[in-house]
Order: C-alpha cells, then structure tokens, then sequence
C-alpha cells in the first residue's frame, strides 16, 4: 500500500512538474523571444546592408578550402557538421505542424524568418572566428562564449561589467552542455526509435543499442571525426530528400503555382483559404511561421558559431559567409520545398487530413508509389542521426569552456603546467563523451514528452546570452564587414 500511494504521488509530481514546465516553455518561447530574435535579424540585416546579397559568394567559398588558415576542419566540414545539428526533423515534420497550426500563410514567414536569419547566421560565424583562442592541446576554440568574455568582458572599464559578461558566457557554456542531452541526445534517438517501431516493427532496443554503438563510433573521435562523418551524410541526405520532393512536385505539377498563391495570399489576409485549409489570421500564420522558421535554421541559438570557430580561414569574414549559407539551405531552400511540397498535396489529395501537423509531410511522400514513404523514413532517421552528431560537438565546447574556467581559477591557488590543465579537461571531456552517449541509449526507450520541455526552455536560455552579444558587438561585426567583404578584402589574413 505504501508503495502504491508513493508511486501515485510521484505520477502526480511528475505531470504537474511537466504542466510547469511547458507553461515555463511556453513563456521563453512566446512573442517577447520571437520578437528579440526576428529583430536581431532584421537589426543585422540592416546594419549590415545586406549580406544576404553576397549568397552565391558564400556557397563559392563554402567548397574552398584555406588549408594554410588556423583551424581544425575545413569550412565545409564546418558548415556541414552545423547543418547536420539544424536539419532535422524540424524542416519536416516541424513544416507540416506550421501549416496545420497556422495556415498556408505560416510557410511564407518561415521562408522570410530564413533570409533575414542569414545575416544574424552571419554575425555569430564571424564573433566566433574573432575571439577563438587555441586550446592547450592546439585546438582553436571560440563560439558565443568567447565572444561574451573577450569581446565584451575585454572591452568592459568596470570590474562589475566584466564579471557579468564572463557570468554570462558561464551561463551560456552551461545551458548549451545542459540541453546537448535533451535536444542533441535524448529526443532525437527517440525520434529514430519510435519511427523505427511504429513504421516496420523494430523494437525501441534494438533501435538504441544501434544507435547508441553508430554514435559512439563516431563521437569519440572528436571534431576531426564528426566533421568527416558529416561531410559525407549532409549533402547524401539532404540530396535525397530533395529529390523525393521534385517527385512529388513532378506529381503535383499542377497545383505548384495555386499552392504557392495560396501561400503568399493566405501570409497578408484573413479570408478562408480554400482547397479544404481552415483559414487562419496573419497573425497566427506569422506566429506559428516565424516560429518554426527560428526553431529550424537555429539563428540566433548560438550553436553554429561553436564548430564554425575550429574552421581553417584567413579571416572572420570568410567562413561568416560560409555559416550564412546553411541557413539559406536550411530554411530558405528546404523548409520551402517542404512546405511547397505539403501545401500542393493538401490541394491535389482532399482525402489528406490538416488537423495532425505531424503526418503532413508523411502522407505527402505516401504518394510516391512505393519508395515514398520509405524514402522519408530514411531521411528523418539520418537527420536525426546527425542531429546528434553536430549537437555532441556543440556539448563538449561548452563542457570544455566550463572546464578551463574551472581550471584558471584553480591555478590562481595552486600551481598547474598546461601539460596537467590539457590532461584534465581530456579526462572531463571523456566523462561528458560517455555520459552523453549513455543518454542516446536512454532516450530511445523512454517516453520524453518532458525532456522536450526541458530542451526547448534551455535552448532558449542559450539563446539570451548569445543573442546580447550580437547586439552589443555589432559595430564590430561591421568594422570586420567593412575591412574584408566591403573593401573586396576577402582574400586577405
């Protein structure tokens, strides 16, 4: 009998401390961040005249390589292992669940959310490169962190200002390591373990213990080996799925042109769209549009600029332009295709249901006469497969920042070589590698409803910090611009 009450009241603690924290989700994720981060967008955008206009320049440079640069990868190991963290399962199913929830009109203001985040994409590269520091081992280091305590803490002229920006970075260091788990562990191997028991049977285990085995292959091997891996899985899947949607737009070939009407209209009306949609109110379609829009191309997050640092380049300015492409190919070209590709099988298929946001871009592809939905399957599971990948990395560089802040306090007590501080932040990276693979294998079998909740309000901690150092370094983001990209300087250290 004790032990049935006692079980009972955990039950009840459990769902009403996950009540809070989706209230608290909620909250942190609600207008005042969507209007801090689309206006950081549309600030940088302005303020820096433009990047988005030198896109072509960036993909140029994206399959460059600055071999004789400092850095650990090439930039378009950089670029791929960040896209690899950001196209996931939010550019497809995160689409669909825009469009039931807010309307045909929710894909245009993703699709404009995409083209004013290149520029705060941008930005957070190009901090990044500025402040990096080499590790003790030789590894460049940098990411939002850096950019807090040496950009802003270094140029701060009171002892209490740069005891706030360096509390900040710790801050951000601490919630990019904490929500690794829940977004970059946990939910995307339950992702991958559920698909994989609901599409073709496969038990949750099996789909862990694979999962778990593939992932610490490649983890362990560091930033050099997540980088290779993702190299050759990013442009694999994303091709993929790309051509499974000019499939269906090849089905849908007459519906393209009214869907993407349909798009634009339903984006600056509050008239009832047709073709079976449930109308819904530009606010609404701009909510839920915005939203998803910043959600999948993670500008602002902070978490791109944490591999983009560890990039062989000459300048700042050069892999900023390279970082600013993924989320042209994130948002702008994928979420658009998908939310093209959704909206035109609406209207071509009425059988297809809008109320479940979640099977939209499922039952999409179930109109590619056999390989459709397989086809999907595949792509979700190697996206969130990366997904992981690129978030282990992220994990480690705030672990590895907390570490050597640990560490220099330490040795103002006591005397430490930079052999025995590289030797230990080794040791605690190892801990955070297993602890983190371990947590691959827990997320497939368990339910995680509130692990989600967990990992969004952390996300949008990590993002607060980031977001105030962008805003408070940008007359440096444009002396940089300035000095390489507007004076044609690009080729130059």
């Amino acid at each position: 009998m004790y032990f049935c009450i006692k079980f009972k009241f955990t039950l009840c603690f459990m769902e009403y401390l996950n009540e809070i924290l989706g209230q608290l989700s909620g909250i942190l994720w609600g207008w005042p961040m969507i209007v801090l981060l689309l206006g950081t967008h549309i600030f940088l955008t302005i303020r820096l005249h433009f990047p988005q206009r030198h896109i072509l320049k960036a993909i140029r440079l994206s399959v460059s390589k600055d071999t004789d640069s400092d850095g650990d990868v090439s930039q378009f190991a950089a670029l791929a292992t960040a896209l690899a963290a950001t196209i996931g399962t939010g550019n497809i199913i995160g689409v669909g669940t825009a469009v039931a929830l807010g309307g045909p009109g929710a894909v245009f203001w993703c699709w404009l959310t995409g083209v004013f985040g290149i520029a705060t994409k941008y930005g957070e590269a190009l901090l990044a490169v500025k402040y990096r520091v080499a590790s003790h081992d030789g590894k460049m280091l940098g990411g939002p962190m850096y950019a807090l305590e040496y950009g802003l803490g270094g140029s701060a002229r009171s002892n209490t200002m740069r005891r706030f920006w360096r509390m900040m970075a710790n801050t951000f260091a601490l919630f990019t390591a904490i929500a690794t788990f829940g977004i970059g562990a946990s939910v995307q191997s339950n992702a991958m373990s559920t698909m994989g028991y609901e599409t073709y049977g496969i038990p949750t285990v099996t789909t862990g213990v694979l999962t778990t085995i593939l992932a610490a292959t490649v983890i362990i091997g560091g930033v050099k080996s997540i980088a290779r891996c993702c190299k050759v899985l990013v442009p694999f899947m994303a091709l993929l799925y790309v051509i499974g949607c000019v499939v269906i737009l090849c089905i849908n070939s007459s519906f393209i042109l009214p869907a993407i009407r349909l798009i634009v209209e339903s984006a600056f009306t509050d008239d009832a769209a047709t073709g079976g949609l449930a109308g819904s109110a530009i606010i609404i379609a701009a909510r839920y549009g915005i939203a998803r829009g910043l959600f999948s191309n993670e500008s602002g997050l902070g978490s791109a600029p944490l591999v983009a640092a560890a990039a062989q380049t000459r300048n700042p300015v050069r892999q900023a332009l390279v970082s600013s492409s993924g989320t042209f190919w994130d948002t702008v070209v994928i979420c658009a295709i998908t939310g093209i590709v959704v909206v035109s099988s609406i209207l071509a298929y009425p059988d297809i249901r809008v109320e479940d946001g979640g099977v939209l871009t499922r039952l999409a592809f179930s109109k590619i006469p056999y390989i459709g939905e397989p086809l999907l399957v595949f792509g979700l599971l190697t996206f969130a497969f990366s997904t992981t990948l690129g978030w282990s990395h992220y994990g480690e560089r705030g672990t590895e920042y907390l570490a050597n802040t640990w560490l220099s306090s330490r040795t103002k007590r006591h005397t430490m070589t930079d052999a025995e501080a590289a030797k230990t932040v080794r040791r605690i990276l190892a801990c955070y590698r297993i602890l983190f693979i371990l947590t691959v294998y827990i997320g497939a079998v368990i339910s995680l409803e509130m692990v989600w909740n967990i990992a969004d309000i952390f996300n949008a901690l990590m993002a607060i910090p980031n977001l105030l150092s962008l805003l408070f370094l940008s007359t440096v983001i444009v002396h940089e611009t300035r000095k390489y990209l507007w004076r044609d300087n690009l080729d130059k250290a």
